[in-house]
């Protein structure tokens, strides 16, 4: 069920990269997106104002991205991709598959 909804739709920025680095390097699913999740923010929020507002009305957070990364290494959860396994060496494939996929794939 959820690879039909998947198919169905069009796929996240922070998804997508997540699904790249699980895929492609084997990183653990749960602690790739806990990593990219403020950066992907930080990243998307300026284009997406209301969801900001949303977001730091739940959080009750000005800095959304800020909030998740302290979260985050508050509950212990690794702070970077180099953590949990990758490499400087890994960057460009990842950037390659991310440039040349659609989101919906």
């Amino acid at each position: 069920m959820c690879g039909a909804c998947l198919g169905a739709t069009t796929m996240s920025l922070h998804h997508k990269l997540c699904h790249i680095l699980g895929g492609t390097f084997d990183l653990p699913h749960a602690e790739t997106h806990t990593i990219l999740l403020p950066y992907v923010a930080a990243f998307n929020l300026p284009a997406a104002p209301a969801a900001g507002q949303a977001l730091s009305r739940a959080l009750a957070a000005d800095d959304v991205p800020g909030h998740l990364a302290r979260t985050s290494v508050e509950l212990g959860a690794p702070r970077s991709l180099a953590d949990i396994g990758l490499t400087q060496d890994d960057v460009d494939e990842v950037i390659g598959q991310a440039v040349d996929r659609p989101y919906n794939s």
